[in-house]
């Protein structure tokens, strides 16, 4: 690698971990200050061509889980508490002062005053409400088509369950004031209203656009009008949607920084090869998810490489409520019959880390014990018989056309840890499903997968962003249905942070470990190319990426 590359990549490696080590150790965050609303002597006027792994399955960031879709939705919309990228800390957004009283059930927000929506409506409380309202109300048949909400995970339930929400009200004191009560203690509230998905869009926009009504379809995803047109208060606007790109435009009563591009294009390339080259052809200036095959190159050709601290968790996931996959040894033969090691050193960027638990090392509740049984074949077969294994045909579910931050070969990945399995004695039947053909909505959905791959990428620095949305509660994805983990989960997310609380939380990634519901694989690094064009990107362990941070050179 040159030497200026190892520099620069150095020193980004150096803040991240800082940042991520940080926000790990945060007790809960006080009131932030008011961020600066000067804004540049000049307007910004650069075009910046940005190389995505794929189109955004919708642009409603409450109904996706998403990354690429989150991407674009953080330019646009913003939520009442932001991240700061230096400290990690709970930083002001819309939001610009906050307190908590009543023992932790009550949060009272300051808001940004003289703040409009694009649609040129006012944001105020009762736009704060509104969300919020929209939110817990989400009619049962509309969370049975968009699985995975981010309020439910964050929450527990909806209004037609109110004794099993932690959300109580949202109230307006007054245009610039909002409070909003909950029903029990959440030491990872303000964290958790980081999320992409708690951003805050014009309610106008949410009624014209019928936000709740998923009556269109967009990559073979069922979407709502207002899913392709977002309307938020952020630094970008939407602009256009097209099969070939999607494009932003500066917000030009923006009232923060503008930063220096004017206008954003996302263009998908499927392929991490397809990115390289656009990007060494002039096409883009910067595209995300470098991966192993083609970082060399990269290196060789003396382009910039920024990698990001992992936050990340990627899994082979397993569904109990498919025969036999209800029986601890199965589950455990399978987790025997994967060797990590070769599965990180073909398909992961150099220092990525193997898993036995879904918490990453830098966050409290990381365990150091958790069991994991290792990769022992023999011992897979002995347990498979044990078990009474039969030959029963296990449909294993992968994504094509798709790269993660969690996932950068997905065919590749699955080819090997097929051949892993088979070797073992089990019958593997392959289902590929393009990412954009509903991938995620099958997976995490009840149904006939039996085996799939997918990751988890964190969005704040506490252990229950990652647990609570995966074990939190009985899902589809992997019929995993133990009460007892369930309610320590909601004990542990309800304690002050310290001591107790990370012992609970390493209590229960242990469990969980012993447990098998799912097979952690690794704790992926990825990493961002940058043309020459690029002075600086903001680069961030949780994805938190915002344009108006990139810095062009002269």
């Amino acid at each position: 690698m040159a030497s200026s590359t190892m520099r620069r990549l150095t020193k980004q490696l150096g803040a991240l971990s800082m940042a991520l080590a940080l926000a790990a150790c945060t007790g809960t965050p006080g009131p932030s200050p008011s961020s600066s609303t000067s804004s540049p002597a000049a307007e910004p006027t650069a075009t910046f061509n940005f190389g995505t792994a794929s189109m955004p399955l919708g642009l409603d960031p409450a109904m996706t889980a998403d990354s690429e879709s989150y991407r674009v939705t953080r330019q646009v919309l913003e939520g009442l508490v932001g991240v700061d990228g230096g400290t990690g800390q709970t930083t002001a957004l819309l939001a610009t002062e906050w307190k908590d009283s009543n023992n932790g059930l009550t949060y009272d927000f300051t808001l940004r005053p003289n703040v409009t929506f694009h649609d040129g409506t006012v944001f105020d409380a009762a736009a704060v409400c509104a969300n919020f309202n929209r939110w817990f109300t989400f009619p049962a048949e509309l969370r049975k088509q968009v699985p995975g909400i981010s309020f439910q995970g964050v929450f527990k339930a909806y209004s037609d369950e109110p004794v099993f929400s932690i959300f109580k009200d949202c109230k307006v004191v007054s245009p610039g004031n909002v409070q909003i009560n909950l029903t029990r203690p959440f030491t990872g509230f303000l964290q958790a209203l980081t999320l992409p998905a708690f951003a805050i869009s014009s309610p106008k926009a949410l009624e014209t656009g019928t936000a709740n009504v998923l009556d269109q379809t967009r990559n073979g995803q069922a979407v709502s009008a207002y899913s392709g047109h977002p309307v938020g208060t952020g630094p970008y606007q939407f602009s256009t949607w097209d099969e070939q790109k999607i494009t932003l435009a500066t917000n030009k009563g923006y009232w923060g920084n503008k930063g220096q591009i004017a206008t954003i294009n996302f263009i998908p390339y499927d392929r991490a090869e397809t990115r390289q080259q656009a990007l060494l052809d002039g096409k883009i200036d910067a595209y995300d998810l470098v991966t192993p095959g083609t970082f060399d190159e990269l290196v060789k050709r003396g382009v910039q490489i920024i990698q990001r601290d992992p936050f990340s968790v990627m899994y082979l996931g397993m569904n109990q409520a498919v025969a036999p996959l209800e029986k601890l040894e199965v589950r455990q033969a399978i987790e025997m019959a994967i060797d990590k090691e070769t599965l990180i050193r073909r398909f992961f960027i150099d220092n990525t880390a193997q898993a036995s638990q879904f918490v990453p090392p830098k966050l409290s509740g990381f365990n150091n014990n958790a069991p994991s049984l290792g990769y022992n074949p023999d011992k897979a077969k002995e347990l498979l018989a044990k078990a009474g294994y039969k030959g029963e045909e296990l449909k294993f579910y992968y994504p094509q056309n798709a790269t993660r931050a969690y996932l950068p070969t997905p065919e590749k990945i699955y080819a090997e840890i097929s051949r892993q399995l088979v070797a073992v004695g089990l019958n593997i039947k392959p289902v590929p499903v393009p990412w954009e053909s509903g991938y995620l909505q099958k997976v995490q959905s009840p149904g006939d997968h039996a085996l799939h791959l997918l990751g988890w990428n964190g969005s704040y620095a506490d252990a229950d962003n990652f647990l609570g949305p995966l074990f939190g509660e009985s899902r589809g994805e992997f019929g995993y249905t133990d009460s007892e983990v369930f309610h320590k989960i909601e004990r542990a997310r309800a304690l002050p942070n310290g001591d107790d609380r990370n012992t609970q939380y390493q209590a229960i990634n242990a469990e969980i470990a012993a447990s098998v519901p799912a097979v952690p694989i690794a704790f992926p690094i990825s990493a961002l190319a940058l043309s020459d064009k690029v002075e600086s990107y903001p680069a961030s362990p949780v994805l938190n990426e915002v344009f108006t941070n990139v810095r062009l050179k002269p």
